[in-house]
């Protein structure tokens, strides 16, 4: 049998390993580790990483994750899955996107180690996780008070991805270009294909992109030979090849009138902008037709804040995403 390895752990057939990475310390000198749960089965295959928590308060992902490993799903039959509940530990423990130094992550690769705090993080998960893994699903929700409909982005000129995403089975799946310096780029550039999942708010638990996400996972390591078993999906898979947002024209409060998840018209009136005093009411129209991939739940609005997110299966080349 193939030798596994991660973060210079070796790992046996059957063996179960909880390996803890140290980055830093806080100001206090506490000890801040992120921790790896490993789990090797008895037969060879794929090591498959499951990434969550790369912004500290995007929790949907972080409990999908857990769940995998409290319910037992983790003992895969063949191949290695890796779990990473909580990358961005020093997020977490602030309810914060970013590291105290205010910077992103998953903008941050490939790290280097003497970087700042964000950076060498990012160095860690480029040179202890990446190279020992065959495959990825990093899990991220909306952020900003913005929700996302269960979906998988991936950048679906290469074929593996689209293997993968039709394997998962999300509600969506969105052909979304690499972001810049993030960890699907930099495993991309070595030779590794990881997609990402996007379902529910930040800070806010939501069960059907929770359950989503647990049994497209399972799903996709059914595809991979690593489980016998996975449940069916319960809507159909879109692609989704075009997307854009609608956003508000002036100031206001915004009242949907629609649900992430729906089907909408060009013109279709898709909710409302007021003022608080009642004294001004605008109709707002949806710019196009598709799904609604992604809601602003924040009811207080700017001018040019987007209010949702609208995918297109039309065919043509993707014109943005969100928050990943």
């Amino acid at each position: 049998m193939k030798d596994i390895v991660i973060a210079e752990h070796h790992v046996r057939p059957g063996e179960f390993k909880e390996i803890n990475i140290n980055i830093a310390r806080l100001p206090s000198r506490t000890q801040i580790d992120t921790p790896i749960y490993v789990y090797r089965g008895l037969e060879d295959g794929p090591t498959l990483a499951l990434t969550a928590g790369m912004h500290g308060d995007e929790i949907n992902g972080m409990e999908i994750v857990r769940r995998i490993i409290d319910s037992g799903l983790h003992h895969v039959k063949r191949g290695t899955l890796v779990c990473m509940p909580v990358i961005n530990v020093y997020g977490f423990l602030n309810y914060s996107r970013e590291v105290p130094d205010g910077k992103d992550i998953n903008r941050s690769f490939p790290g280097t180690k003497s970087g700042s705090l964000a950076s060498r993080v990012a160095y860690h998960m480029t040179h202890d996780i990446i190279p020992y893994i065959d495959y990825g699903v990093d899990f991220h929700t909306g952020g900003a008070m913005r929700t996302n409909y269960p979906q998988v982005r991936c950048v679906m000129a290469e074929a593996k991805n689209v293997e993968l995403a039709h394997a998962f089975a999300a509600p969506f799946t969105i052909d979304a270009p690499f972001r810049p310096h993030s960890l699907r780029q930099t495993a991309a550039k070595k030779g590794k294909n990881i997609i990402v999942y996007e379902g529910g708010e930040s800070i806010r638990f939501d069960q059907y992109a929770i359950e989503e996400g647990i049994n497209g996972t399972l799903r996709l390591m059914k595809h991979l030979k690593m489980i016998d078993w996975a449940p069916e999906p319960k809507e159909e898979n879109r692609i989704i090849w075009n997307s854009s947002w609608a956003r508000a024209r002036t100031a206001g409060l915004f009242q949907p009138t629609i649900k992430c998840g729906d089907h909408i018209e060009k013109n279709q009136l898709v909710g409302t902008l007021t003022d608080p005093f009642g004294e001004f009411k605008e109709k707002v129209k949806s710019p196009s037709s598709g799904y609604v991939v992604g809601l602003n739940n924040n009811p207080v609005v700017n001018a040019g804040d987007a209010l949702l997110h609208i995918g297109m299966d039309n065919l043509c080349k993707i014109g943005g995403g969100g928050e990943e």
